[in-house]
C-alpha cells in the first residue's frame, strides 16, 4: 500500500498555559510534537492511512519526545536522521482570544535545517503515493537541495506532489526571498494548499488583503503553472475552495468556539490527502475528478478542523474519523 511522504521540519510546539496575552507575559507552557509536515503525517495516519516523516532532529531530549510521538501516532521515522551539530527546533506560541497564534521560533540553526541532499535516498520512495512539503524548510541549505532531491524522486516513483506555503513571516529575512522561493515551488507540485491570508502576498501585494471573489478567483487562475492540477483554498471560519482548471467548488464550515488553531492547516490538507489517497485518484486523474468530489472531500476536511480546534494541539487534536 502506497504512503504518505512529508519532508521537512519536525519540533516542539510549546503551546501555552493561558490565552489572551503576548508571549513574553506568558508565564507556562506545555510542549507538544509540531511541524506542519509532521502534523500532516499526523491526520493521515490518525484516520487509517501510512505515512513517513523525512527529517533531521537532534540527539536531544526534544528529539526524543519527537520520535516518541511518531511511534505513539503510527507516524514512519524510518528516515529520520539524528545528529549533534544543531538541537531540534522549538516554537513557542501565544494563543489570542479567538485562538490565533504568535510565534517565536528557536532555530538558528535546528537540526532539520541541516538534512542534506545526499543523505535522502531514491530507493526510500518506492511506496510513496502522495509527497507533501512546505516553504519553513525552504528557507535555507542544505534542505532546500533535500527537497528538491525528494521532489525529483518522488516524481520519478509516479508520486504525487502536495505543497501548502504555510507562510511563516518571522522565518525569513527578506520577504522577496520568500515570494520568489514560493512561486518557483508551486510548479513543482500537483496540488498546492493555500490559505487566505497568503493569496495576497503571493500574488505580489501586501499580506492578508481582503480580495472580492473576483480578485480571489483571478490570483488563483494565475497558480495554475507547471503541474498544478487542482488548488485548495482555505478561507478560515468561512470554509473552503477547491479550484481545477474546469471550474471551482466551495464548502462552508460550521462555527465552533476555537480554543486552539495550532495546526489546522495542516489537519485540513493532510485529511484531504487521506481522502484522495482512500479512493484511489490518481495524479493525471486530479483535473478531470468532478468537483462535487472535491466539495465532499473539503466539507469533511472542514468539520476534521472544526473538531480539532477546540482542543488544544496539533496531532493530538486531530479526530480519528471523517
Amino acid at each position: 500500500m502506497s504512503k504518505l511522504f512529508s519532508i521537512g521540519e519536525a519540533l516542539i510546539d510549546f503551546i501555552p498555559e493561558e490565552t489572551g496575552k503576548e508571549i513574553k507575559n506568558i508565564s507556562g507552557f506545555q510542549p507538544k510534537c509540531g511541524g506542519a509536515p509532521a502534523n500532516v503525517c499526523g491526520a493521515f495516519s490518525k484516520l487509517g492511512g501510512e505515512s513517513e516523516m523525512i527529517t533531521k532532529l537532534g540527539d536531544d531530549p526534544f528529539g526524543d519526545k519527537l520520535v516518541d510521538a511518531f511511534e505513539k501516532f503510527s507516524i514512519g521515522h524510518q528516515y529520520v536522521k539524528r545528529t549533534d551539530e544543531a538541537n531540534t527546533a522549538l516554537a513557542f506560541v501565544s494563543l489570542k482570544a479567538d485562538g490565533n497564534r504568535e510565534f517565536s521560533f528557536y532555530r538558528n540553526p535546528s537540526a532539520d535545517m541541516l538534512l542534506r541532499p545526499e543523505e535522502v535516498k531514491e530507493e526510500w520512495f518506492g511506496d510513496c503515493g502522495i509527497l507533501h512539503f512546505c516553504s519553513v524548510a525552504l528557507a535555507a541549505e542544505p534542505m532546500r537541495s533535500a527537497h528538491d532531491k525528494a521532489i525529483e524522486c518522488a516524481r520519478k516513483n509516479g508520486a504525487m506532489i502536495s505543497f501548502d506555503p504555510n507562510l511563516r513571516f518571522p522565518l525569513w529575512k527578506d520577504k522577496q526571498a520568500l515570494r520568489e522561493t514560493v512561486c518557483a515551488y508551486i510548479p513543482k507540485a500537483d496540488i498546492v494548499k493555500i490559505s487566505d491570508e497568503e493569496l495576497s502576498f503571493i500574488n505580489g501585494e501586501e499580506a492578508g488583503l481582503e480580495y472580492s471573489e473576483q480578485q480571489t478567483d483571478e490570483a488563483i487562475r494565475k497558480l495554475f503553472t507547471g503541474n498544478v492540477k487542482l488548488i485548495v483554498y482555505t478561507a478560515g471560519s468561512k470554509g473552503a475552495y477547491a479550484y481545477t482548471k474546469n471550474g471551482k467548488t466551495f464548502a462552508a464550515s460550521q462555527k465552533v468556539d476555537a480554543v486552539d488553531t495550532t495546526g489546522a492547516g495542516d489537519g485540513f490538507i493532510g485529511s484531504f490527502l487521506y481522502q484522495i489517497h482512500r479512493d484511489g485518484i490518481e495524479t493525471e486523474k486530479l483535473a478531470d475528478t468532478g468537483l462535487e468530489v472535491f466539495k465532499d472531500y473539503i466539507a469533511k476536511s472542514n468539520d476534521f478542523c472544526g473538531k480539532s480546534v477546540v482542543v488544544p494541539g496539533a496531532i493530538e487534536s486531530y479526530p480519528t474519523e471523517i
